[in-house]
C-alpha cells in the first residue's frame, strides 16, 4: 500500500481498522516516484518491463 491520504476518508469502521493494519508498512510515496523515475531513465537500449516494489520486509 502506499502511503495516501485517502485512508482516513473511510467512513467504514470495519474497513478503516483493516486498512490500519496495512498502513504499518506503506510505501512512501516518494518511494514509487523513484521506482517510476528509475524505469523512465534508462536509456533506449534498456526495456524495463516489470517494476515489483514492496515494503521491506513483505513476503513475495
Amino acid at each position: 500500500m502506499t502511503e495516501t491520504e485517502l485512508a482516513s476518508t473511510i467512513t467504514d469502521a470495519e474497513a478503516a481498522e483493516w486498512v490500519e493494519g496495512f498502513r504499518e508498512t506503506v510505501i512512501p510515496a516518494d518511494a514509487i516516484a523513484r521506482a517510476i523515475a528509475f524505469a523512465i531513465e534508462q536509456p533506449a537500449e534498456v526495456d524495463v518491463n516489470e517494476i515489483i516494489v514492496r515494503p521491506i520486509g513483505q513476503m513475495s
